[in-house]
């Protein structure tokens, strides 16, 4: 536990200051990809305990997400439960839909343990799709009321301190929290565990492991998690909606693992931030290459189409590129660069 925290020490801590001090010079529109980001970090964290660490690839993560955020803004909304309160009950509902659809889908392996995740995704994609008085069906539930930050305000006396400042420090905290016990799990004999029913199940059922009780208790541990990101991405972004739980969204959750790395503990974050920034900085960069086409005298035609639109060009490419590179995504590109730049390392 001491070697943990002692590694952790060493850049967390002056990462985990920096990000405290950030709303007091980054600008509202930073300040809200900086929540975003902190938000979709945890989120593939989360996947990644069953991905990086559990060789289990799930392509239906995205169900507890949802049901995390669906449960999260029912309760707020329509019972006034405060955010603390309906995350948990968030979690509760995530943790035994997940042990219901984990008691099944580890009993399979690799394409039809990921197809079985798909299957069950689906099924709460079209439940929240279609259980209009709960829901909203396809209309989603919107006006989700953000926690009431008055009491803080009053303490501080500053009675129109931002309530988006407010929240990114909320959401701060809650994700730390949220990382820090998964980091403690990963590095606990149970992560130890897990990882070696990755590396060779057959050999820890021989030594008398109950295999499938891990996967499952790490299924259900992963979808608690995503449940917690969920929520405050509802309450985030005042709304939540189908398009949550869709089959596109666990996809998307699986490119920022497999993007920052699965085999390191902060590579999916890293993926997260980078998918985000991609997403954000994309039509600038196609523009920027459409301008220098044209100077050079090739001429792109995108007809009535932004650039926003292609946006995926550019982040197929950059993932491209990485996979064929470094298949262990941007960790491994780090980690790549330590090794050639440390003293001794081989750098020119």
């Amino acid at each position: 536990m001491k070697r943990i925290f002692n590694t952790a020490a060493v850049w967390q801590l002056p990462l985990f200051l920096l990000l405290i001090l950030l709303p007091l010079q980054a600008s509202p529109a930073w300040l809200f990809f900086a929540t975003d980001a902190l938000i979709a970090a945890l989120l593939a964290i989360s996947l990644n305990l069953l991905v990086g660490y559990g060789g289990m690839v799930s392509f239906g993560h995205a169900a507890y997400y949802g049901v995390g955020a669906y449960a999260c803004a029912l309760l707020m909304k329509s019972l006034g439960w405060p955010l603390p309160l309906a995350l948990l009950g968030g979690v509760a509902l995530s943790v035994m839909i997940a042990a219901f659809a984990g008691f099944f889908c580890v009993r399979l392996t690799a394409v039809y343990f990921s197809m079985l995740t798909l299957a069950f995704s689906q099924i709460v994609w079209a439940v929240c799709f279609r259980w209009n008085e709960v829901t909203g069906g396809d209309q989603g539930l919107s006006g989700v009321p953000m926690p009431d930050f008055s009491w803080i305000k009053q303490v501080a006396g500053q009675p129109d301190f931002d309530d988006g400042k407010l929240f990114y420090w909320l959401a701060l905290v809650i994700v730390a929290l949220c990382t820090g016990l998964a980091w403690m799990l990963v590095h606990s004999p149970f992560g130890r565990v897990l990882i070696a029913t990755r590396e060779n199940p057959q050999r820890c059922t021989f030594i008398g492991l109950n295999v499938r009780h891990i996967q499952l208790a790490a299924f259900c541990i992963a979808a608690a998690l995503a449940a917690v990101a969920g929520g405050l991405f509802g309450v985030f972004n005042r709304g939540v909606y189908p398009d949550f739980v869709v089959y596109s969204k666990g996809a998307e959750i699986l490119i920022m693992v497999l993007l920052g790395g699965s085999r390191s503990f902060w590579g999916p974050a890293l993926g997260a931030v980078a998918l985000l920034l991609l997403h954000q900085e994309s039509p600038r960069i196609l523009e920027y290459v459409l301008e220098k086409s044209a100077a050079l005298g090739v001429k792109i035609d995108l007809g009535s189409a932004s650039a926003s639109e292609y946006w995926g060009i550019v982040l197929g490419l950059v993932v491209a590129s990485l996979t064929l590179m470094f298949p262990a995504g941007i960790s491994g590109l780090l980690n790549w660069l330590r090794a050639r730049f440390k003293p001794g390392g081989g750098a020119a």
